[in-house]
């Protein structure tokens, strides 16, 4: 039962409630107004937000006092909090598990020197990633697809290893990118333009894609327009900041390799997967890496690769290979795309597209069952060695049935029940659980645009989920103006990764108890929900919160939902992060006991003082 209080108290308590969130709301527009933007250093943004400061939209229910002054006055609030120093400036780039000089001491065979090498225990850094100086906030989509502050990545090769190939170009202080790759010279969008001649991409059948070997990712960022969302990888290699360019361009991107490891996907999760003249020794291995391609192709998806060694017959004097071996190479590959039971549906010019069959009823005539992976390993694939064995199809009833669930249009599948929940494939999760969860995000994600108004403004582009759950957070923020990377913790009890691929979001498992495989500061917004419940007893929360802090922009803003017990802990550590924090209680009122912290960082670069934006 709720107390009473006198009349007196009670305008004083919502007074002082009102003061708070009109202070924090007014705080997100005042940061709105300081971020560094490109070539106008707070631009437009800021400036029409600023215009509607005066209409905060007061929640009163949202009340950032605790409620819970037993979990607080257990802590030693004299107790300085550890305060964490910047790193050297030699580290404005960091990437823990593919750090260079770690990666060469490792053999070069099937690219594991490029793969995930992590540092151990003792060699962590426990020091703050800063920002280069100069660094500004990026431009908001859609011109960050065409246009980076060089401060941000201030890295000239690729303008003259990829100058005649109209990758990036530099011009005054920012880099712009034409549109243009190795293979489509003439721009993305006519190079898509033929693939759509074969592949249904305008009508919502694809959605998700795979890019191998992205380069600048120019693939995924033009096939935004077409409301088509790319997971785009590449290694960390001699081609600087690949990887970097992409994800300051606002495109979804992570540091990857095919290699000797299984990729950090689900099977069955894309549409569409493609390689652009990206490398990859298709046939090798006894075609290990198209059949691990066919792991995450959905059935019925498409599979484009543009470049060596298709046409090699007009091509390989210009490519100056001989013909002998391009021949032999080209053949590995229709051997294993038959054995796949792959149809050839196009081959033009240098690009060629496989689909893959919609069940196992059309390839009765592959080999016997001892070519076959072993049933339930499909998603198990975190430091897994990939196999040179076929993945089976899930069984269907009819030759005419989509293995695994046909799957709506976009956007109508984003809501619509995945085939995973419909089939009872997910323990514990049923039609009306994934329902109640849907409207329960939709609620949450209401009440954080209450409390930040930046959300949907433009100002966060590249969002991070830490722990999806069934992506309903990515889907209730869904906007044309930013994209959501859920990941699936690979401790979480349950895996739900692939059916947040069949609502038509992309996502990747990872472990938090190690870095992520991005750039520092390359993400916008981080939204933290059970997280640290779930690690409290798995790693050091600190070491996590370090990891948050160095793939988090300057000014860009954290929000963590959990029991207040663990907020109170994490508050106490980001205390010395240079990171401003309020806590605010549940929506639901301040008697439930889960939370939400936000967190705004603060801004700072290497070999300065500054702790906020001037």
């Amino acid at each position: 039962m709720a107390l009473k209080l006198n009349s007196a108290d009670a305008r004083t308590r919502s007074s002082i409630q009102i003061f708070i969130v009109v202070g924090l709301c007014c705080f997100f527009y005042i940061l709105g107004a300081w971020q560094r933007g490109g070539f106008g250093k707070g631009d437009s943004i800021a400036l029409e937000m600023t215009k509607h400061s005066a209409d905060c939209n007061i929640v009163p229910n949202l009340n950032f006092e605790t409620h819970h002054a037993g979990e607080v006055g257990n802590v030693d609030e004299s107790e300085k909090p550890k305060s964490f120093e910047p790193c050297h400036p030699n580290y404005v780039d960091y990437t823990p598990c593919q750090d260079q000089r770690r990666a060469m001491t490792f053999p070069r065979d099937n690219m594991i020197y490029r793969e995930r090498h992590c540092p151990r225990e003792e060699e962590k850094l426990h020091c703050l990633i800063p920002a280069p100086k100069g660094y500004v906030t990026p431009f908001p989509w859609p011109k960050s697809r065409d246009y980076v502050p060089y401060a941000n990545a201030p890295y000239k090769a690729l303008t003259v290893e990829k100058a005649i190939q109209n990758w990036i170009q530099y011009e005054g202080n920012v880099f712009r990118f034409p549109g243009g790759g190795t293979q489509f010279p003439q721009g993305a969008d006519k190079y898509i333009d033929q693939l759509a001649s074969v592949i249904p991409i305008t009508n919502g059948t694809v959605r998700t894609a795979l890019d191998t070997g992205c380069g600048v990712a120019s693939w995924g960022a033009y096939l935004w327009s077409r409301n088509v969302i790319a997971m785009s990888f590449a290694p960390r290699d001699s081609h600087e900041a690949q990887v970097q360019f992409a994800l300051e361009r606002g495109v979804p991107a992570v540091i990857g390799v095919l290699g000797t490891i299984k990729m950090p996907y689900p099977s069955r999760a894309f549409d569409m997967a493609h390689c652009s003249r990206c490398l990859i020794p298709w046939g090798a291995n006894d075609g290990m890496y198209m059949k691990e391609v066919d792991r995450v192709l959905r059935p019925g998806g498409y599979w484009v690769l543009s470049g060596p060694p298709i046409n090699w017959r007009n091509n390989y004097k210009s490519w100056q290979r001989p013909k002998k071996e391009l021949q032999e190479e080209q053949q590995k590959i229709e051997d294993a795309a038959k054995l796949l039971c792959w149809e050839k549906k196009h081959e033009k010019g240098e690009i060629a597209i496989w689909q893959k069959r919609v069940n196992g009823e059309a390839c009765r005539g592959r080999r016997d069952d001892s070519s076959f992976c072993k049933a339930g390993e499909a998603n198990d694939v975190w430091y897994k060695k990939m196999d040179a064995c076929v993945t089976p199809y899930p069984d269907v009833s009819s030759s005419e049935e989509v293995a695994g669930g046909k799957l709506k249009p976009f956007p109508e599948r984003l809501y619509a029940v995945p085939p995973r929940i419909a089939s009872g494939s997910v323990p514990g999760v049923s039609v009306e659980t994934y329902q109640e969860d849907n409207q329960k995000w939709k609620k949450h994600v209401d009440a954080y645009k209450k409390i930040n108004r930046l959300i949907d403004s433009g100002r966060y582009r590249n969002i991070l989920d830490l722990n999806a759950g069934l992506g309903g957070f990515a889907a209730a923020l869904d906007s044309s103006k930013l994209w959501v990377m859920n990941v699936m913790p690979t401790i979480a009890e349950k895996d739900t990764l692939g059916v947040i691929y069949e609502r038509g979001l992309i996502g990747i498992y990872h472990d938090w108890c190690e870095a992520f495989s991005t750039y520092p500061r390359t993400y916008d917004l981080i939204h933290a929900h059970g997280l640290f419940s779930l690690y409290q007893d798995k790693c050091n929360l600190e070491d996590i919160l370090l990891e948050m802090d160095r793939i988090l922009r300057p000014e860009g803003a954290v929000i963590f939902r959990d029991e207040v017990d663990v907020l109170i802990k994490v508050k106490k550590i980001t205390a010395g992060m240079r990171w401003d924090t309020k806590m605010v209680d549940h929506e639901d009122g301040p008697l439930v006991p889960e939370k939400i912290l936000v967190a705004v960082k603060q801004y700072w670069v290497a070999g300065g003082n500054s702790t906020a934006a001037q």
